[in-house]
């Protein structure tokens, strides 16, 4: 069973909906090692001086960002961590746009939203309100140490978050050169346009995306099947244990919380409170009770089994 990349909730003004974290898609490429082709062995990757032609250890390797050709600025371990956000499991909610307002480009990487355990009620209401008001949610979540532009839509039953990225990752398309937007201007007739528009219809059909496989790569797998045949290599597949649901929740009147959600106008998604950590045991208190156990006798079942 796939392991939750974490388990957190969705935040929408007053509303919170516990979720877990789900990867939305499955890495199907095949995967190459470079070998000596005397002995077959492995080919390790080398931290080498670039000057020296020495290997360079871990601990003397630093981050740096090269500002201009050749000239680098250092960056220590606590200038990284104050850059990066602060770490929690949630996905804030911060708007709602017409479905049809982002166009393809900004999508980036898919995930599913799975309800937690009695989060069915809330995982439904948001589910349904976003089909039926054709909008989805834009907000920020953070995954690992950084923050991501994502975007929350139903799909099916699901609710999937995709994340977006931002305008500055994108090219502008009028950054080439492209063709006018009357079909004049490519020299284009009537005639071409109409016979262009039946073969269309007649190749239109419905999106069945099982009818689409990785040709090239089924191929190359019946090649590396047919020559580990040959050679008598054998596989073992070892099965993931299951991780067991831990996401809880209570009770939680959703009326009310709309409510004083629509009366605040509230924008920004509720953070749900930290825990307070718990108070570690003093020197002196673990000192006593390890103390105390080796003078407490031994019992008569502890005597009997030694």
């Amino acid at each position: 069973m796939a392991r939750p990349i974490w388990n957190g909730v969705i935040s929408f003004g007053l509303l919170n909906v516990p979720v877990s974290l789900m990867s939305g898609e499955r890495k199907v490429d095949l995967h190459f090692r470079m070998l000596d082709a005397r002995d077959r062995k492995p080919i390790r990757y080398e931290r080498v001086n670039a000057e020296t032609g020495e290997e360079v250890p871990w601990k003397e390797i630093v981050k740096a960002f090269e500002y201009e050709k050749g000239n680098y600025v250092v960056l220590e371990d606590e200038d990284i961590e104050a850059a990066a956000p602060e770490g929690h499991e949630s996905v804030d909610l911060e708007a709602f746009v017409e479905r049809d307002a982002i166009t393809p480009t900004y999508y980036e990487k898919p995930y599913v939203l799975v309800p937690g355990k009695k989060a069915d009620k809330g995982y439904v209401l948001l589910r349904e309100t976003l089909r039926k008001t054709g909008r989805i949610g834009i907000g920020r979540v953070v995954i690992r140490t950084r923050e991501y532009l994502c975007a929350v839509l139903p799909q099916g039953d699901a609710l999937i978050m995709n994340l977006l990225r931002y305008p500055q990752e994108l090219v502008d398309p009028n950054d080439y050169r492209l063709p006018g937007a009357k079909p004049a201007s490519a020299r284009l007739t009537r005639a071409e346009l109409e016979m262009a528009e039946k073969l269309v219809e007649s190749m239109s059909a419905q999106w069945k995306p099982e009818n689409y496989r990785d040709e090239y790569r089924e191929r190359l797998g019946k090649v590396i099947e047919k020559r580990m045949k040959s050679k008598g290599v054998t596989r073992r597949i070892e099965e993931e244990a299951e991780v067991p649901e831990d996401a809880t929740t209570n009770v939680v009147d959703f009326v009310s919380l709309l409510r004083k959600s629509l009366a605040s106008n509230k924008r920004t998604p509720a953070r749900a409170k930290s825990a307070p950590a718990p108070k570690k045991k003093t020197a002196a208190k673990r000192k006593s009770r390890s103390a105390s156990s080796k003078s407490r006798p031994a019992s008569k079942s502890s005597r009997k089994r030694a």
